[in-house]
């Protein structure tokens, strides 16, 4: 029965649109998943931005409570970005697995792999995820929780305002954008001095991530840190 739904309907690749060999579970292509634009070596320790010579350029994007930053590839360049697309507006979230099987792969520092608690998304608007039909980061946070043996709390971060879309403003605008707009429940006690994985899509320049970050530390959070699919360039780094 199978087989020959397979020969009705193949299956094709989100991005590039070849054939899935049969029996391949994925949305996307393996030469796709391949031309990941992935960040180059060398890497801070701490926030994982690739280094050049002389002091890290992201590390001042973040407050002093956040122990590391780790993302998988370049946003929004080629595939990467396609992916994305995909996942958030064309409704493929079955990605999110895929995705996060990358994400799970990352290299951390050793405490943050003895001390991570559990895994937190970031939450999306209820208008949002009305129109979407899903949150993106829930379902990268139910996949990398599954991959890291840990407990995925979506019910800890909440958002307390509506924000308008953060893609076509400046870093400052950004800031404005999300500053206060998320809150932690008040059943949350459970996250006192834990470190917590916050998880996203994406990170550009680091002003949701750090506003979430700012509830959960206001709310008794010892240490929070950040896991993306992409990462943006900052501004003047040319593709590497």
């Amino acid at each position: 029965m199978a087989a020959g739904l397979a020969l009705l309907l193949p299956r094709h690749c989100v991005v590039c649109e070849a054939r899935l060999p049969d029996g391949d579970p994925g949305l996307g292509c393996g030469a796709c998943w391949a031309r990941l634009p992935r960040l180059p070596l060398p890497q801070c320790e701490r926030c994982g931005y690739p280094l050049a010579e002389g002091a890290c350029r992201w590390c001042p994007l973040l407050p002093a409570y956040v122990r590391g930053v780790r993302s998988v590839c370049w946003m929004p360049d080629g595939v990467a970005g396609e992916l994305v697309h995909a996942l958030k507006y064309h409704g493929w979230w079955r990605l999110a697995d895929e995705m996060a099987v990358r994400m799970a792969r990352l290299a951390w520092p050793a405490d943050v792999i003895v001390e991570r608690a559990a895994v937190i998304p970031v939450p999306l608007s209820r208008h949002r995820e009305r129109e979407r039909g899903f949150n993106q980061s829930e379902r990268l946070a139910a996949a990398l929780a599954a991959r890291w043996h840990l407990p995925a709390w979506n019910d800890v971060l909440v958002r307390t305002t509506f924000t308008t879309s953060q893609t076509r403003l400046t870093p400052e605008q950004r800031l404005h954008n999300v500053a206060g707009a998320f809150g932690v429940a008040a059943h949350a006690a459970r996250i006192r001095d834990a470190h917590l994985m916050l998880v996203d899509d994406v990170v550009t320049t680091a002003a949701t991530l750090n506003a979430c970050a700012a509830a959960l530390f206001t709310g008794g959070a010892r240490l929070i840190s950040y896991v993306t699919f992409g990462r943006a360039r900052l501004p003047g780094d040319a593709p590497s």
